[in-house]
């Protein structure tokens, strides 16, 4: 294993929690072919030479490797969840004028945060005065680009993406299809590290972070739960990806009952309807 290879693996971890293990080696080359053949460099030694902390060239390192695929209505189990029971259940409990936050971690490029969203705006008559503020961070800053700009290809639109709901919320522009700007105005995308302070985007009634704790070792998972549960209520809720738990990580969070991948808070489980 070449030096340049665990330079490059110290810092993913460092900068974003990723971790890159002895076998990925092709994996970290392949994904890296565009940055090396931009700077003009034959292999990671001679790219990790170049890494200075903090420079364009590392932070271009760590999006190229950090950058995840997303999809619409992914699982689709935890978005039927937050329409048949957590919206309801938040909007009976929290008065009048306070808005519902949904947070939307590692959004990519914006089709978790959206289909919320669609959930949203779906919910709104059985939630009348009910403003839902939805948050999607990232910290690569090409895919929250197209998060904001809102514009997907063919191919994106039909992966999870119902008829129904792409004629209702999606205009149609040459060969791709761009999210009405209603529904663009619903998410805001921040530029944002997991492993940053989290305080500065507040509280969260809702948090999706799915499918990105299993890039990271057990200390750094247990660090990003127990940061995330200081920005939600007693009765908030988080949704975590199908092969994730949060058992052996940290004691603040159980499952709640009859809802795989969803947790809420330890001792509130009462709560849930």
């Amino acid at each position: 294993m070449s030096t340049g290879f665990v330079a490059i693996a110290n810092m993913l971890k460092a900068r974003s929690g990723l971790i890159v293990g002895r076998d990925k080696v092709y994996l970290v080359e392949t994904r890296l072919a565009a940055i090396m053949k931009r700077e003009g460099v034959p292999d990671l030694n001679a790219l990790a030479m170049k890494l200075q902390p903090g420079s364009p060239l590392e932070r271009d390192v760590v999006e190229a490797m950090t950058t995840n695929e997303s999809l619409f209505f992914r699982d689709n189990k935890p978005f039927d969840t937050l329409r048949q029971r957590i919206f309801p259940r938040l909007h009976a409990s929290r008065p009048t004028g306070v808005p519902l936050r949904i947070w939307s971690a590692a959004a990519s490029t914006g089709q978790e945060a959206y289909s919320i969203a669609m959930i949203a705006a779906e919910m709104a008559p059985a939630m009348p005065g009910r403003r839902v503020e939805i948050v999607g961070t990232d910290l690569a800053r090409e895919p929250l680009r197209r998060a904001r700009d809102g514009l997907y290809s063919q191919f994106e639109v039909q992966r999870g993406l119902s008829m129904q709901n792409l004629v209702k919320f999606f205009t149609k522009e040459d060969a791709q299809w761009r999210i009405k700007q209603p529904l663009r105005d619903a998410v805001t995308f921040r530029e944002w590290n997991l492993l940053a302070d989290l305080r500065p985007l507040g509280q969260f009634d809702v948090v999706f972070c799915r499918n990105v704790l299993i890039y990271f070792d057990p200390a750094t998972k247990s660090q990003v739960l127990n940061a995330i549960i200081k920005q939600m209520p007693p009765d908030g809720v988080l949704f975590l990806g199908g092969a994730e738990t949060v058992l052996g990580l940290t004691d603040v969070f159980r499952a709640m009952p009859g809802e795989n991948g969803a947790y809420q808070p330890a001792g509130n489980l009462a709560r849930v309807a």
